[in-house]
C-alpha cells in the first residue's frame, strides 16, 4: 500500500509515495525502543509500534503537512506508550524485566542485582519531573538529536537543553543518595 510521504526540500515540501511495509521497515525498530522505554515491556511495546501504524493509516491524508516523518512518528509512538504506561500496573513490567535479564544466561544472582540496579535507576527517573524524565528518556534510550527531542516534545531546543541538564544533575543526585552513583 502506498502512502503520501513529505520530505522537506530547500523548505519546499514535495510529497512522494512510500510503501507502507517500507515505513514499517525502516522505523519499526526506533518506534519499540522509544515504546519500551516508556512501557518497560515488550508485548505492550509491540502494540504501540503497530498501534502507531494504525494512526499512520487513519491520518494517512495528514502526511503531506508533516516536516519530519519521523519525528512524527516517533511522537505518535511516544503520546501512545505514555497512554500504555498509565495503564499498566507495575508488578507487570517488574517480573518481565526480571524474567529478561534471567533469560540472558545471567546467574540469578547477577540478574536480581542487575534488576535492583534497575529499579535505582527508573525509580530515580520517575521521581523526575515529567518534562525532564521524558527528555532523558528520548535522548537517552534512542539518541535523539535536541532538534529531534523539540519536535517530539513540541518544546524549543534551548528548551530542551535546560530539560536534560536539569535531569541529568537531578538524577545524579538521586542515585548518589540512594547509593548508587
Amino acid at each position: 500500500m502506498a502512502l503520501p510521504r513529505t520530505q522537506a526540500a530547500g523548505g519546499l515540501a514535495k510529497t512522494e509515495h512510500v510503501d507502507l511495509i517500507a515505513l514499517v521497515q525502516s522505523h519499526a525498530s526506533t518506534l519499540y525502543r522509544v515504546a519500551y522505554s516508556v512501557v518497560r515491556n515488550a508485548a505492550e511495546a509491540e502494540d504501540v509500534v503497530q498501534d502507531t501504524f494504525v494512526r499512520v493509516l487513519e491520518h494517512r491524508k495528514r502526511l503531506p503537512e508533516v516536516l519530519d516523518l519521523r519525528v512524527w512518528l516517533i511522537r505518535i509512538a511516544w503520546n501512545l506508550a505514555l497512554d500504555r504506561r498509565r495503564k499498566l500496573k507495575p508488578a507487570d513490567s517488574d517480573e518481565l524485566v526480571l524474567a529478561q535479564l534471567v533469560a540472558t544466561g545471567q546467574p540469578a544472582d547477577d540478574a536480581v542485582d542487575a534488576m535492583r540496579r534497575l529499579r535505582a535507576v527508573l525509580a530515580a527517573m520517575d521521581g523526575l519531573p515529567k518534562l525532564e524524565r521524558q527528555t532523558l528518556l528520548l535522548t537517552g534510550v534512542e539518541e535523539l538529536s535536541t532538534a529531534e527531542i523539540a519536535g517530539v516534545l513540541e518544546r524549543s531546543e534551548s528548551a530542551v537543553r535546560a530539560l536534560l541538564f536539569r535531569a541529568r544533575t537531578r538524577l545524579k543526585e538521586r542515585l548518589k543518595k540512594g547509593g548508587y552513583a
